[in-house]
């Protein structure tokens, strides 16, 4: 991913992998199902091929989707990119940053994965957030020095 010349990156990062868990959880049970499928019809080889075959599809499905979405923090803006072929970018200066929130369920605090949301000075229906990010904290706290950079930025020019 590029940011303009002038912007220096901060944070660069995908969602984490163990955000994708029921995705992945999901594609094994297809995998096993599909291997019962196949040892009913056919024989053991069937089944083990029909396994590997579907759970080495879902691992590569879900490698995919996770590679399409990228974050940034720069010491002039945040950005989301989302695609690979097509693609969907988001960006906001940091100036227009009014909160920054990490939450975190339950479930999200055992695999130290959460969503750090941003509420920008857009309209109240804008939704900016990093989902699904590992050790959101690092996130906040790199928010934290893009702010800090760009508050001395100004300073200095002054």
């Amino acid at each position: 991913m590029s940011t303009p010349p002038t912007e220096t990156v901060i944070y660069s990062g995908h969602p984490s992998w163990r955000s994708m868990l029921d995705f992945h959880l999901g594609g094994i049970g297809l995998a096993v199902l599909g291997g019962v499928i196949g040892k009913l019809a056919a024989s053991w080889g069937i089944a083990i091929a029909v396994f590997l075959g579907i759970f080495l599809i879902s691992l590569l499905v879900g490698f995919v989707r996770r590679a399409a979405i990228s974050y940034t923090i720069s010491d002039r803006r945040l950005y989301i990119r989302n695609g690979l072929l097509t693609r969907k970018e988001q960006h906001t200066t940091l100036d227009r940053v009014q909160n920054v929130e990490a939450k975190q369920t339950l479930f999200e605090r055992l695999l130290h994965i959460g969503t750090v949301d941003f509420d920008t000075a857009a309209s109240d229906d804008s939704v900016f957030a990093f989902v699904g990010v590992a050790a959101p904290k690092r996130v906040l706290a790199a928010v934290d020095r893009a702010v800090d950079t760009r508050k001395l930025a100004e300073d200095d020019a002054l």
